[in-house]
């Protein structure tokens, strides 16, 4: 099920800017539980809110999930 897109979930075109900078095992990985794009995805709505972590919508990945590969990648 396709999940409703936020205003700040990240454009193909982004993405394609983005992705290269993200990869720290491939994207189809066996470790990989969540899409990589809406692991980024949650991290821009967090930022763009300024939410707390644990309020994050169900339809996003989990907050546990999206804080780890945040921390890896030091997006922020």
């Amino acid at each position: 099920m396709k999940r409703k897109s936020y205003p700040q979930d990240v454009t193909d075109e982004e993405w394609a800017f983005v992705l290269p900078y993200l990869l720290l095992s491939r994207e189809d990985s066996r470790s990989r539980r969540h899409s990589l794009r809406e692991l980024f995805n949650g991290v821009r709505y967090i930022v763009r809110t300024g939410n707390q972590w644990r309020f994050m919508p169900n339809d996003l990945p989990p907050w546990p999930a999206v804080y780890q590969q945040m921390r890896r990648s030091r997006w922020l």
